[in-house]
């Protein structure tokens, strides 16, 4: 089974709405990298993406923990471009980097807590299996 880190748990995320956390990823050398990730909330599901714009490499947020575009409510928006992105799959629809995705970050929830999948985090708990 693939390593399981809890991130939060599900209910410290409104439904249909955003988040911005800051994980600590171990790289193979061991050394702890900042990983910046949005994490959206639409009922029972968590989808996660790094919390960088393709175009540029900017964080998304709009207005600091705002990451939803604020007419809908529907698309993750970047403030730097203006760029809005689907919510299932990362792609941009509308904005200078159209037709690219964010970076998906590989999520589930595991009895009420939203769990990273497969990704080393610093002080990480494993759930049991």
């Amino acid at each position: 089974m693939d390593r399981l880190s809890v991130v939060c748990a599900l209910d410290e995320i409104p439904s249909r709405r955003a988040v911005g956390i800051v994980l600590a990823r171990l790289e193979d050398d061991g050394r702890e990298v900042p990983w910046p990730v949005v994490l959206v909330r639409w009922g029972r599901r968590v989808i996660g993406y790094h919390n960088r714009c393709p175009h540029g490499g900017v964080p998304l947020d709009w207005e600091r923990g705002q990451f939803l575009d604020p007419h809908y409510g529907t698309r993750l928006m970047c403030g730097k471009h203006g760029a809005l992105f689907n919510l299932a799959d990362g792609l941009c629809v509308d904005g200078p980097c159209r037709g690219e995705r964010l970076e998906p970050v590989p999520l589930a929830v595991v009895d009420g807590d939203v769990c990273v999948v497969g990704v080393p985090l610093a002080r990480d708990e494993e759930v049991p299996g």
